[in-house]
């Protein structure tokens, strides 16, 4: 074993749980009712349409369930961090962590890709601001890339894309919840036994920090601070999980998990 070890597995389970945590800094309850009801709704629909395509398409294709989740919940949530996050509380073999960096190079990858795609397609479409941010919002996997699409667009389609992308990662927290349920059912480990909270802690961190910031009570400049921190936090959480796996591993996971990975970004583009 590497001295690096206990780091490493430190940086790539405890950090990346404080990074999702901080990211309730970045959502308030008062900007998400902005979308409104019809809009919300489509958003949340999006998200669960999205993640059960994943796990039907995952079993056609005769891949494992769990890679049908997690890619899933990617593609639907928010990228990269949706898929750590859910990976936390998936039940844990010998695939999980290449399946976690495939997930994580592939989200991002296709991220990217709709960054530059998707304006074209809003163009074709002839969509208005409101319209825009939601398609952009509603479709791009990882926040970055759909602040990036949004402002390339204007300053309304932006403000509109990240509201909308906020719901998205909302979602995070009754999904995970809905999750950890559902492998309590089907499997008790080690590490998932009777005795763990329902909630784990960095998502009842996530619930504080969405309160807090809902109530006010986080300063502009404290928020924007969390946010950065969130965001180097997951980065060293990924580099630490990349440490972990060989690119050999990770091309063991196969063509059909990448087609996978495609379908469920069209899916949940037809779908918005």
């Amino acid at each position: 074993d590497s001295p690096a070890k206990p780091g490493i597995d430190f940086s790539a389970r405890r950090i990346l749980r404080l990074g999702v945590a901080l990211l309730g800094a970045r959502i308030t309850l008062e900007e998400l009712g902005g979308l409104g009801w019809y809009n919300g709704g489509l958003i949340i629909a999006g998200v669960l349409a999205t993640i059960a395509f994943g796990v039907l398409v995952s079993r056609v294709l005769g891949l494992d369930r769990n890679l049908g989740i997690l890619t899933g919940g990617a593609t639907a949530i928010c990228g990269a961090s949706a898929a750590i996050a859910i990976s936390t509380i998936l039940p844990r073999d010998d695939k999980s962590e290449r399946e976690l960096i495939f997930t994580i190079a592939g989200v991002t990858a296709l991220s990217t890709l709709a960054m530059i795609l998707y304006p074209v397609i809003i163009e074709v479409l002839e969509l208005d601001h409101d319209q825009a941010g939601i398609f952009l919002g509603g479709t791009i996997h990882d926040v970055a890339q759909v602040v990036g699409a949004g402002y390339s667009i204007s300053h309304d389609v932006g403000d509109y894309a990240v509201l909308t992308k906020m719901l998205r990662v909302a979602m995070l927290l009754p999904i995970v919840m809905a999750l950890t349920i559902a492998v309590r059912h089907r499997i008790k480990t080690a590490e998932q036994s009777i005795g763990d909270p329902l909630l784990p802690n960095f998502l009842v961190g996530f619930v504080v920090l969405v309160i807090l910031s809902s109530l006010g009570w986080i300063p502009a400049t404290v928020g924007a601070a969390m946010s950065e921190i969130s965001h180097a936090c997951l980065v060293i959480s990924i580099a630490a999980v990349g440490l972990k796996t060989s690119l050999l591993e990770v091309k063991k996971v196969g063509p059909r998990a990448m087609f996978l990975l495609v379908v469920e970004a069209v899916f949940l583009v037809g779908f918005v």
